[in-house]
């Protein structure tokens, strides 16, 4: 008994010796995670060298004898030319695909957008896939005005919907130059929405009371838990007819041979049907336009990628060493013996 209650004390105070240690340590790297808070790092691929490179992959698993050879020295020959590439013109990809109602891939794609123009050229051409339903109309307005920036620069500007680009997605695309969809994309919804549930009559019905405070006579149109009135009502509605307008004008400036009273009801159309409308330009999916574009361009995927902090690297190997070492004190604590 008396051997057992030495072994549980050695295990208990190797357990507090580590986990002061830890704490000690994440202090420690606390401080140095507060110094070091680049973690965005900038990538840049070219998607001629990564096709020829995938493209000789699979030639080298397949092919035999002199077609082997000959593959060889071709990936070899495109390898040095590759290197005198200068004279072909460039084209940039950039992705929005974190469409959400918040929009919340604004924020790298405006730092990709300010990264493209530090390095871009004039009648140059930038590729940007966007995947979107919509949402919050400033997020989504910011994002429009990014690619505004693109075309104020001089940059020819190609939009690819390969699912969605509604609402939102769509004032995102119709500043484009060329917009190309694929089939059954989904594209469209020029319209507002907004909608709440209201708790005013539940309240009253539990005799609870709610007071709100306000100064202005439209500083609260409708809320959730205040009675909505008849002025306040009319107001809101007032308000998203506003922002509709708003949403119409801003198409009809980029895509004015639209027939806007045809479109700005809300609807969203497939990909065929939306270039009947003159919705999109063409129909198509990024997969092959970026493909056709490397035959006669090199094309450059830009993104913004998190990498991990010296911090975060460090509680990982500490993570996994507590662990082990947490692992090995029970499995010694709970052997036998002599």
């Amino acid at each position: 008994m008396l051997e057992f209650a030495q072994n549980v004390g050695m295990f208990l105070s190797q357990t507090i010796i580590i986990v002061l240690g830890l704490i000690a340590i994440i202090l420690t790297i606390t401080a140095i995670a507060l110094k070091n808070k680049n973690t965005k790092s900038f990538q840049v691929e070219i998607i001629n060298e990564s096709l020829d490179e995938q493209t000789h992959q699979l030639k080298v698993s397949l092919l035999k004898d002199d077609d082997l050879k000959l593959e060889k020295k071709r990936y070899k020959k495109s390898q040095k030319d590759s290197k005198g590439q200068g004279s072909k013109p460039y084209a940039y990809v950039l992705n929005f695909l974190e469409g959400d109602v918040k929009a919340s891939g604004v924020e790298q794609f405006r730092e990709e957008v300010t990264h493209l123009l530090l390095i871009a050229k004039k009648d140059e051409e930038v590729i940007i896939n966007v995947e979107s339903p919509g949402g919050i109309v400033h997020g989504y307005g910011l994002a429009a005005a990014q690619i505004l920036r693109l075309r104020d620069f001089g940059l020819n500007v190609t939009i690819c919907i390969d699912k969605v680009a509604a609402s939102g997605g769509y004032m995102m695309a119709c500043t484009a130059h060329t917009i190309i969809s694929a089939p059954f994309a989904i594209v469209g919804s020029v319209g507002v929405v907004a909608q709440l549930p209201n708790f005013n009559r539940a309240l009253k019905k539990h005799d609870i009371d709610y007071k709100e405070y306000t100064a202005g006579d439209y500083k609260r149109t409708v809320s959730v838990f205040g009675e909505i009135t008849e002025k306040g009502e009319k107001k809101f509605i007032e308000q998203l007819e506003a922002t509709h307008s708003l949403f119409k004008n801003f198409v009809a400036k980029y895509r004015p041979q639209m027939n806007m009273d045809q479109i700005a009801t809300g609807e969203y159309w497939f990909g065929e049907d939306a270039l009947k409308l003159k919705l999109v330009d063409r129909i198509g999916t990024s997969d092959d336009y970026i493909l056709n574009k490397t035959k006669t361009h090199i094309v450059v995927k830009m993104t913004i990628e998190k990498k991990a902090s010296l911090s975060e690297k460090i509680s990982d190997v500490l993570s996994k060493a507590l662990t082990l070492t947490l692992e090995k004190t029970i499995q010694k604590n709970n052997t036998p013996q002599i």
